[in-house]
């Protein structure tokens, strides 16, 4: 539920009323989905606590993890959370600018540069990311270009979300409209300049927020760089735990919980993001 604008209303009017009922029920929903979030939460944390419930001949015994397991394991599983948010920042880095220029090439008039960024887009798009990931990582060798297992996950995730990116920022740009565009080239500005001055800045803030979600699915996709072997990041690290010792369920779990609280907090970030960017509109 989005936040509520405040207006320019007098105080004590009809409006200022109707504005602070809609903060009311607005404050209200809020309360309530966090009460769910709770419960929902410890139901969760019920059904993996190992207690035994017995309602007459009914007997049912809910999930017992290790404890013992997790607690010795958890800071393991957690020194990979830097490795993960490495290569999630330096991939949406280049996706960001790889998304940029295809954005650019899509809407070119020079059929050469349109060619290649369509090409591009439809490569990457029509094949898996863990395909990418592993053709960087152990086909390029073959032609004599070895890449660790992070400059292979990096170069695969941006190359593969800088494609997705590609329509996000090529929407960003044609919003911009025709009479703006005019306008700047009515005031002397050359075409680089109008590009840069006018059209980036509100192609930028058209995309900024679709890029935080592609960013937070971008950290939970730098799982799949696990599988070279070679990038000790939060997924190596709990499946190498938990099938020396045959606790993948709580390694697991552990792994999951990291993911989910990334998610949240970087979400937390984003709505704040979108919240003060879209100032602007008002």
């Amino acid at each position: 539920m989005a936040s509520i604008a405040k207006p320019d209303i007098v105080p004590g009017s009809q409006a200022e009323l109707l504005y602070q009922a809609q903060l009311r029920k607005e404050r209200s929903f809020r309360m309530h989905v966090g009460i769910s979030w709770g419960v929902l939460f410890l139901i969760l944390v019920f059904l993996f606590s190992g207690q035994v419930i017995e309602l007459g001949a009914f007997q049912y015994e809910t999930i017992q993890l290790d404890t013992e397991f997790m607690s010795e394991k958890i800071t393991f599983i957690a020194q990979g959370l830097g490795q993960t948010l490495l290569i999630s920042v330096l991939s949406i880095l280049l996706a960001t600018v790889l998304a940029l220029l295809a954005a650019l090439g899509r809407l070119s008039k020079i059929p050469p540069i349109y060619a290649i960024s369509t090409f591009y887009v439809s490569l990457i798009r029509g094949t898996p990311l863990y395909l990418q990931i592993f053709f960087f990582f152990l086909a390029l060798p073959q032609l004599g270009i070895i890449l660790s297992g992070i400059v292979a996950g990096v170069l695969a995730l941006g190359l593969n979300y800088g494609a997705y990116m590609s329509e996000t920022f090529r929407a960003g740009l044609s919003s911009v409209s025709k009479g703006q565009r005019e306008a700047a080239m009515a005031l002397g500005m050359t075409p680089g300049q109008t590009m840069r001055r006018v059209v980036l800045p509100q192609a930028l803030r058209f995309a900024i927020p679709p890029m935080g979600n592609d960013f937070i699915s971008m950290t939970k996709d730098s799982a799949l760089v696990s599988a070279t072997g070679f990038v000790h990041e939060l997924m190596w690290r709990a499946t190498k735990v938990g099938r020396a010792e045959f606790n993948n369920l709580e390694a697991l779990i552990m792994a999951a919980m990291f993911y989910w609280t990334l998610t949240l907090i970087l979400t937390y970030f984003q709505g704040k993001l979108e919240a003060r960017l879209s100032k602007g509109d008002r």
